[in-house]
Order: structure tokens, then sequence, then C-alpha cells
């Protein structure tokens, strides 16, 4: 372990930081997650951080930071700029300070998220698409008005904030080999260091982040990275590391893992159905890590910070949807049909009496590629399984049917066949 005196906090901070939370904020569970380590072959516990007031680890920097504050301070207010999570900590603890807060905001920042923290009492400002493109804004409201900007990671109090859930891992699980955090400005991941290392020096800390946001795996590298893009991990989506979080990250974090858009919707799909727990795209991300090396974490005991839990819910259903779909569960499914009296009829019957359930049907006789006397017909159904999809789609073509897979890994003309 580095020298604690070379970085902003120290453990006894954050051993600090956790009795001033004490009472304030949630002691979120570390649980077993024997599902998750069937899929993995790890041994993997859970800290369910979406499980705070405000649904992510965030309360914890922003209440330390907020109740920090001089009665002067606290009257003037505060200024915050966040993707979404640090926003709804601060105004809600703000709120319950009786501090006024002013939240800025990309503008494109889930509806989910604005209307939360606009709830919560906190004057929300929306302006540029990223953490950094917010952050001259708030500068400049904070000069105006004379209010105390809380930062959303690189901050001492707020790092050591977000490090009690380092500690508090530890203190549960004592023999934790690797500790896996997703990475944003690397507030969570540099406390979290602090105190795991300080219990047990011998511990893996490995951070995660999507593949368009690399911006602490290229800073410990001393790499310029680039950073742009749309990601469903929008609450790691910062572009630049912390001034204070990065030397502490190069110092104390053996590795990052980079994940695509596609294993963190596949993590947020199976958190959600198969341990039945509600992550947004940047609290799947660590568990995305373990889908995408699962050789790296085999047969060790590995502990996974769901850092976050707040999601839009129209984006959660179509990645359930998505993800049924990938299972084969869901399938749609082209027909070329004669259109005749009771055809229709005779293939829901068909449909019916192999066990399919029909979701979706759309009818079609104006496309120039269907005959004068045919037409298509598009069927969504529900399967039990890629076997039942494959059972059903033969019934359908011993028939004479001519079936085109639409969707699915599969996708293909079956009417070849």
């Amino acid at each position: 372990m580095a020298p604690a005196a070379k970085h902003c906090v120290t453990f006894k901070d954050i051993q600090n930081a956790a009795d001033t939370l004490r009472g304030h904020i949630v002691r979120t569970p570390l649980l077993a997650a024997p599902k998750l380590s069937a899929l993995t072959g790890a041994n993997v516990f859970v800290k369910y951080e979406n499980l705070q007031f405000t649904n992510s680890f965030k309360d914890r920097g922003a209440y330390l930071k907020l109740s920090s504050l001089k009665p002067g301070e606290r009257k003037r207010g505060v200024i915050a700029m966040s993707a979404g999570n640090h926003a709804q900590a601060v105004a809600y603890h703000a709120s319950r300070l009786d501090i006024p807060a002013v939240i800025v905001m990309p503008v494109n920042t889930p509806f989910v998220k604005v209307g939360n923290t606009e709830a919560l009492g906190a004057e929300v400002v929306l302006s540029g698409e990223t953490l950094q493109d917010c952050r001259a804004t708030a500068d400049k409201i904070a000069s105006e008005r004379t209010l105390t900007l809380i930062h959303p990671y690189d901050d001492p109090l707020v790092i050591a904030g977000q490090g009690t859930v380092g500690l508090e891992v530890l203190s549960d699980e004592p023999d934790i080999e690797i500790l896996v955090i997703p990475v944003g400005g690397g507030g969570l991941i540099a406390g979290s260091a602090i105190a795991a290392k300080a219990l047990n020096p011998d511990i893996e800390i490995i951070g995660v982040e999507t593949e368009s946001y690399p911006s602490m795996y290229h800073a410990i590298r001393g790499e310029d990275g680039v950073c742009g893009g749309q990601t469903l991990a929008d609450g790691i989506a910062v572009k630049a590391a912390g001034d204070l979080t990065l030397p502490i990250v190069r110092d104390l974090v053996c590795d990052i893992i980079l994940v695509d858009e596609t294993m963190i919707e596949h993590a947020v799909c199976c958190l959600l159905t198969i341990q039945k727990s509600m992550a947004e795209g940047a609290g799947a991300a660590a568990f995305a890590a373990l889908v995408k090396q699962p050789d790296r974490f085999a047969d060790k005991k590995v502990a996974l910070v769901l850092s976050g839990g707040n999601i839009d819910p129209r984006i959660l259903a179509s990645i359930v949807v998505r993800g049924l779909e990938q299972e084969e569960k869901i399938i749609s499914l082209r027909l070329m049909i004669s259109d005749q009296p009771g055809v229709l009829g005779n293939i829901t019957t068909l449909l019916g009496e192999a066990g399919a359930n029909i979701l979706e049907v759309s009818h079609q006789r104006m496309f120039l590629d269907v005959p004068a006397k045919g037409a298509t017909l598009d069927i969504v159904i529900e399967t039990r399984d890629a076997a039942h999809a494959g059972q059903v789609i033969e019934t359908l073509k011993a028939t004479g049917l001519n079936v085109t897979r639409m969707t699915g890994p599969a996708a293909s003309d079956f009417g070849a066949f």
C-alpha cells in the first residue's frame, strides 16, 4: 500500500466519516449472491448501494460535505453539477439540513432523475451535455450567488464519505479477495481503495469503466483517451479523472476493466431477472466486468458494488424485452400467406397447439413485394426458450408456410430449409 500521507484522504478520515454518517445514511447490506456465483464461477457478494435513500452511494459523500458547512455557507446555499445521482443526494440531504440547493444537470439527463431532483426541493438548471460542460455554468452561478460548490468526486470529504463503502465491505467480509467498483470521476473507488487496503493490504481493487468513457483507464497510464457518445451507464460517463482521485487510483487500484454497452445491458437484465435487484447502467458495471472476464475472478471471493438503481423505467422495460429476445423467449416472425378467409385463424390455432403465446399481430396487404392475392403476417410470440422457439417455427414450416425470423441471435430465412 502506498503511504497514506501522499493522498488527500487517510484511513482515519474514512473512519471519522463513518462516525459522522451513522444514522444519516443507510448502512447497506453486503449479501452473498449464489445465482451470480453460478453464472460467473466466482464467489460473489453484492454491496447494495441502490438501497440508499436516493438509491445510490452518493448519499454518503453528499451528507458528509453538507454537514461540514459553516452556518453562513448553509444560509447562502450550495450548488452541484451532476448527471443525476449526486444531484439527488445533494438535494435530499440539503433539504434535510435546510440548505438551499441548485443543481446543474446535462440536458440529456433522464427525466426520472430530473424529476426526482426537483421533487426533493432543489432548483434544477439544465446546461451542456457532460459534467464538464456543466462545470462552467455551475461556477458562474456559484460566483454570482456566493454558493458553495459540492463537487461530485474531487473533494476530500466527498472521497472520505464514499470510502465508507469499502470500510463496510471489509468489516462485513474481511477475507474478500477482489473488490470491483464502477468508476466515473473516481471518488467511490478512491475512498473505498484507501479503506479496503488499510484493512486488507492484499486485496485487489478493480475498477470498471465503459469503453466510450475510459477516462481513468487512460489517465493512470498517462495516455490521452477519447471519451464521448451515448451510454447506458450515464452515471460514470465522465470525460476526465479527478485531480484528487487520480493519484489514489494510480497507487491502489490494480486494474480497470472496460465494458461495452451490450455487456452493461446484459448485466442490468441479469441483476433484475436473476438477482431481483434494480441497477442502473453504472450500477451494473461491476457485474458486467465479471461476465467479460470470468477466468480472472474464478474461485475468488469477489465483492461487487451495485452503486445505484436510478434507471429510467422506459429504458429498463426496453432492456427486459431485449433480454427476452436475446434468450429467444420472445421472437418475431414474418409469414407470407394467401389472403383468404380462415388463414389467420388456422395459424393462431397452430401456434396455440405448439404452446406459443401470441403477443402482437400485424397484417399487411399493401407491400409491393407481396403478391396481389397475398399478405404478410408479422407475429410476435412468447416461447419457453430457444429450443421451443425452433419447434414452433418447424411446426409452421411443416404446413408449407414461408417463415422469416425477424429478431433474435439467429435471425434468418427459415423458409430456405
